[in-house]
């Protein structure tokens, strides 16, 4: 159901407030692999935290000297401290995203409910403001897929300031994100929705936006795992639910990846066939050949070559 207005406990108004207060200080972090996060922490020189940005970017054990009086008393009223053997940590890490600033989970992301964010995103807005800097028709609604951090659905709100962008998702740690990271970068046309793909909300949109998971994952993690053998299932079903769902002349831009086997993408071929059954223009297109390559140690990428990211648009006839 869809969510008409903005409403955060405490908690989440002092987690703003931290936001904020980084963001007065000067804090930006770019957020990487989940490896190369690994590699760089494991350095002894890293073990624990000196500065800011390895607290909040770098999730390392600190002690609570190495930041301001401030900082430390909103990290209790927001709840996201813990004590560790060396210290403390944060259950939280703060990315940048150009001028954005967006809370999302800790390193590692192990936990099922894990809200994740890194190299994708970076993508995944490349991908959606080279989009929407073609001619595309008017946007009164849209709606942000899997919307996690909100970062897809924030560059369509700015972008398309008086409609409404609602941000979806399955995971209500997402929501709670995408709402904190709402008011702490001043985004008030957004509106939340618990939903699996479209089936939480109502009518049509102008426009659609994805960024889903799409690797094979043993734990079936939402914010990983893309359903069938080679991660494509949840790609593809977004695919038709917005071919059903999309106003006259409204656009789908998917951001996913796909396992390339012995030449072939699969995702490409299915994508295809349901566009030669409509009559949509689209296209589709690699962006990175080859992400995650440590996944083709996993059983199941036995087969495959590699993993490419791409980038499919699709848009409705007027």
């Amino acid at each position: 159901m869809e969510d008409p207005e903005i409403i955060m406990a405490s908690s989440d108004r002092a987690l703003v407030a931290l936001g904020g207060h980084l963001r007065e200080m000067g804090y930006r972090f770019t957020t990487v692999t989940p490896e190369t996060h690994r590699r760089v922490n494991d350095r002894p020189e890293n073990a624990i935290a000196r500065r800011i940005e390895d607290v909040f970017g770098w999730s390392r054990p600190f002690h609570t000297n190495v930041l301001p009086p401030p900082i430390v008393d909103l990290m209790f009223e927001a709840d996201i401290i813990v004590p560790c053997e060396e210290g403390f940590r944060s259950l939280l890490r703060l990315s940048s995203l150009d001028d954005l600033l967006l809370f999302h989970s800790a390193y590692p992301t192990t936990a099922p409910d894990s809200v994740f964010f890194g190299p994708d995103t970076y993508r995944f807005a490349i991908a959606l403001e080279t989009h929407l800097r073609e001619p595309i028709g008017p946007v009164e609604r849209a709606m942000d897929i899997g919307c996690g951090t909100g970062a897809g659905g924030f560059i369509a709100a700015r972008k398309f300031p008086m409609a409404t962008i609602i941000l979806g998702d399955i995971n209500a740690k997402a929501l709670k994100f995408a709402r904190v990271n709402a008011a702490l970068n001043a985004i008030s046309n957004v509106r939340l929705a618990m939903s699996d793909i479209l089936s939480g909300v109502d009518g049509s949109f102008d426009l659609v936006c994805a960024n889903p998971p799409y690797l094979v994952d043993p734990a079936k993690r939402a914010y990983r795992d893309g359903g069938g053998s080679l991660g494509a299932t949840l790609s593809l079903a977004i695919i038709e639910a917005a071919m059903e769902r999309l106003t006259p002349g409204g656009t789908l831009l998917l951001y996913t990846g796909a396992a390339i086997v012995e030449g072939r993408d699969a995702l490409r071929a299915e994508a295809a066939g349901r566009m030669q059954q409509s009559n949509f223009s689209w296209s589709y297109s690699e962006m990175d050949p080859d992400v995650f390559g440590e996944e083709l140690d996993n059983s199941a990428y036995a087969h495959a070559d590699r993993i490419a990211a791409a980038v499919f648009a699709a848009t409705k006839p007027r």
